[in-house]
């Protein structure tokens, strides 16, 4: 995503005088006139047990309201289960087209000879953003997206958004517009900050052209009848306490908590997904990830009474994408 969303201060406060004679998306949606309107987002479930277990206690004992499934990966039976026993679960696609850590892996759904260009050495997918982009094409990438959505429906899951693991779909314009076609083809709300883009905006840094387009795309949806975002903060995976910190779950979850509590007080009026990965991590996580300590932080900034407390304070409304689709189909 940091080759689509870079924006110089200029742009900033362009987009805010923008927003404020246009509207938000959420005022467009029928929220009130000025609303902070939030998804907090799980992205991940599916990929491990403890990411499972982990996501849905977040958002059945804690404020996380929102969630996404990597489909080639191995708990995804696990969750869909769940799923149809919790029909209420905001759930959605993490499009997935690479397969990142050492050990743990997956490979494509619609098979190395249907789409060859996301296959790496050991047949799996590639590690990184750059390889996909570097070997896969646009057609691929398509071929690859819609398999992951029929492989949800097949097993009688009906997402309620899509959005991008490590933002590979938003890697280059041709993958942007296949993966806003699929949304708009399935009539599935998509993943895009159309709005003012503040705070995604100061993570990226980049050019008025670059915002010219995405406000483009966001148009694209809205017209085909799909709710958009106002801006997204995805910059969670990067907050790093000291070690110290990681090692003490009382300690992180104060330092995971005071974080989003600073996040909330940042936004701007229009709805915000908020991206985070909850685990409950056990001592089998460290196999797969080193990053299990960051996200065991989120899960327990979710489960804690006082990041509720600051959402109640912060007159922050919370909203799903299921809720968004249902407010989109009754606007003209």
């Amino acid at each position: 995503m940091k080759h689509v969303f870079t924006l110089c201060v200029a742009v900033i406060m362009c987009a805010a005088v923008q927003a404020q004679t246009n509207g938000t998306f959420a005022e467009k949606l029928g929220y009130p006139k000025g609303a902070k309107v939030i998804i907090l987002h799980i992205d991940d479930l599916g990929m491990s047990y403890d990411s499972n277990i982990g996501s849905i206690e977040a958002m059945t004992k804690g404020v996380a309201n929102s969630c996404s499934v990597m489909m080639p990966c191995p708990w995804v039976p696990g969750f869909v289960h769940y799923l149809k026993a919790h029909p209420e679960t905001d759930a959605g696609l993490h499009l997935t087209l690479t397969s990142e850590w050492k050990d743990y892996r997956w490979g494509p759904l619609s098979g190395k000879p249907a789409t060859p260009g996301l296959v790496d050495s050991e047949g799996a997918m590639w590690r990184s953003v750059a390889d996909v982009v570097k070997h896969a094409s646009a057609d691929e990438v398509e071929r690859e997206i819609r398999a992951q959505v029929e492989r949800a429906k097949t097993m009688g899951f009906e997402p309620t958004h899509l959005d991008s693991h490590m933002g590979t779909l938003f890697a280059t314009p041709a993958f942007i517009e296949r993966y806003v076609e699929v949304g708009i083809d399935y009539k599935i709300p998509v993943m895009f900050p159309g709005g003012h883009n503040t705070l995604i905006a100061e993570e990226m840094k980049s050019t008025a052209a670059d915002m010219q387009a995405a406000r483009a795309v966001g148009k694209k949806l809205w017209d085909a009848g799909l709710p958009v975002l106002d801006d997204l903060y995805n910059d969670s995976y990067s907050w790093k306490p000291t070690p110290e910190i990681y090692s003490d779950d009382k300690k992180l979850q104060q330092y995971k908590t005071g974080k989003y509590i600073e996040v909330l007080k940042s936004l701007k009026p229009g709805i915000t997904m908020i991206i985070m990965h909850c685990t409950n991590t056990t001592e089998v996580f460290e196999h797969i990830s080193d990053s299990g300590p960051t996200r065991r932080g989120d899960y327990l900034a979710m489960i804690d009474p006082e990041l509720k407390k600051a959402i109640e304070k912060e007159g922050v409304i919370l909203t799903t994408w299921r809720e968004m689709k249902q407010r989109r189909d009754k606007v003209k």
